[in-house]
């Protein structure tokens, strides 16, 4: 039975495209010789490890994710275990979390079929026989009906009073005589 698995693993900073891309291969062959399929290979570039793996600080992230069955899985991580390039890898399987998500769709489509559709509102009665119905008040405006507000007042013209510079004064400025210390007792 094929499942879908993600592979995550992590090479040293220092590797070039000729290291990573074997790696890559290994991975693509064993799962095309298992009749699987490859669904995305990405790259991620050097990032920094949460912790110090073998002295480093950074790593290469490489994700593959593919369909095989189980015993491809097994011999990728024997074959990924000896590489000296890899630091760390670890393989997921993701259709578990697929299944639960499609399960979890299933029921709240099931329990939105069986509420009954909202109700539409009642359209209000026109006051006058023959008339049409009055528009819905907006939210703040004044009831039907309520008298008007009265209009403001005009508010008085601002005027504007030029700010004329003063010239500085070149007096110096006494400082104050320190304070003479006080003999102790």
């Amino acid at each position: 039975m094929n499942r879908i698995y993600e592979e995550m693993f992590i090479v040293r900073p220092d590797a070039t495209d000729e290291v990573i891309d074997p790696l890559v291969e290994i991975i693509t062959k064993e799962v095309l010789s298992k009749e699987g399929t490859i669904d995305k290979v990405e790259k991620w570039g050097k990032r920094r490890l949460a912790y110090k793996l073998e002295k480093l600080d950074h790593g290469f992230y490489v994700l593959v994710q593919f369909t095989c069955p189980a015993s491809a899985v097994k011999e990728i991580e024997r074959r990924l275990r000896v590489q000296d390039a890899v630091l760390k890898f670890i393989t997921v399987r993701i259709d578990e979390r697929l299944k639960v998500a499609e399960k979890r769709k299933k029921k709240a489509d099931k329990r939105a079929a069986r509420k009954p559709p909202p109700a539409p509102m009642p359209a209000a009665a026109p006051l006058v026989p023959g008339a049409a119905a009055p528009a819905p008040a907006l939210p703040g405006a004044p009831a039907p009906g309520a008298p008007a507000p009265a209009a403001p007042a005009p508010e008085a013209p601002v005027v504007e009073t030029p700010v004329v510079p003063t010239p500085a004064v070149d007096a110096p400025v006494a400082a104050e005589p320190a304070a003479e210390p006080t003999p102790q007792q």
